[in-house]
């Protein structure tokens, strides 16, 4: 694996193969990225969280160098990411295919390929994929999963370094989105480095050893997985009891209180007050757990913790 030089490689975020460094980006009036710090470390997975509008989908298109910097540094191996050098070294896999229909997986992969000085075997690809049962049948007729998986191929067309992979498994069932999971780990495990969008929290807590969660055009927070976990300071209690649902939800502390059949799921910063309380006014409450919360409810409230106003 290549370290970056120059600009991206000494700065604080270490041995970075990419970066954006105070970049500003606006559509009209609408703010886009607000300032946005965000390295993306050799040998790593980095999954990129947000909600909707966040920044996420411009963040990557500046670092793929499909639109200008405005404002702030944007470098990729050291290198503008639109460079010549940087496009053999890296491969993305977008939600906009734009690929034509009317050819077969494997001309795609063969065509792909030849854009490419070092490509891997057209062979390894559809195995990597999973592509080998249709690799004689034309785009069009595909299932929207199997698209997936040949856009997947195309992304390690050129055997690149680094890879962007933008919600890569929408559209594929368990059995194909584990299939890929672990593909995604081998990428890791052959020393390549991959950037990860997606909407699925549990494949971002699977694969990603580093975790940015974006907010507003900015991160506003970012650790491993477990430490992003961590920041979310309530505690999730499970319980059956006769107490309300209602007058569970305005005791103190509570931050959240829903049905899960016949349990209580209460999300609250000190269960110990919550549950002094709940045992008082029900003292056959049972079958209770208190846990960490996952992902999702870490990531909830790191944005709704996010107080910044939106500019219009």
């Amino acid at each position: 694996m290549t370290v970056a030089s120059g600009a991206a490689g000494q700065n604080a975020c270490g041995e970075c193969v990419a970066e954006l460094a105070g970049v500003h980006h606006r559509y009209g009036d609408v703010v886009a990225l607000d300032g946005m710090d965000l390295g993306v470390r050799a040998g790593e997975v980095l999954a990129v969280l947000g909600p909707n509008g966040a920044g996420k989908t411009t963040a990557i298109a500046l670092l793929l160098g499909s639109l200008p910097v405005q404002r702030g540094e944007v470098r990729v191996f050291g290198c503008e990411p639109g460079a010549a050098a940087v496009r053999f070294r890296r491969g993305a896999m977008l939600q906009a295919s734009g690929v034509p229909n009317t050819l077969t997986v494997s001309e795609h992969l063969e065509l792909f390929s030849s854009y490419y000085p070092a490509p891997l075997p057209v062979s390894q690809l559809l195995a990597v994929a999973g592509l080998e049962d249709v690799a004689s049948r034309r785009f069009a007729r595909l299932s929207g999963g199997q698209k997936q998986r040949v856009m997947f191929a195309l992304a390690l067309a050129g055997d690149p370094e680094l890879v962007f992979l933008d919600e890569p498994t929408t559209g594929l069932d368990v059995e194909a989105r584990r299939s890929l999971w672990r593909e995604i780990r081998a990428m890791k495990a052959a020393g390549r480095t991959a950037v990860l969008t997606t909407h699925y929290l549990e494949e971002a807590d699977a694969l990603a050893d580093r975790i940015a969660v974006v907010h507003r055009g900015r991160v506003v927070a970012e650790g491993t997985p477990a430490q992003i976990k961590s920041r979310a300071a309530d505690r999730r209690i499970l319980c059956v009891t006769r107490v309300d649902l209602d007058e569970v939800a305005v005791l103190p502390g509570v931050a959240r209180v829903e049905r899960n059949g016949r349990h209580l799921e209460i999300l609250a910063a000190r269960p110990e007050d919550v549950l002094r309380i709940l045992l008082a006014r029900d003292p056959d409450l049972h079958d209770l757990q208190v846990t960490g919360v996952g992902l999702e409810d870490a990531f909830l409230t790191l944005i709704r913790g996010d107080g910044r106003q939106e500019e219009a």
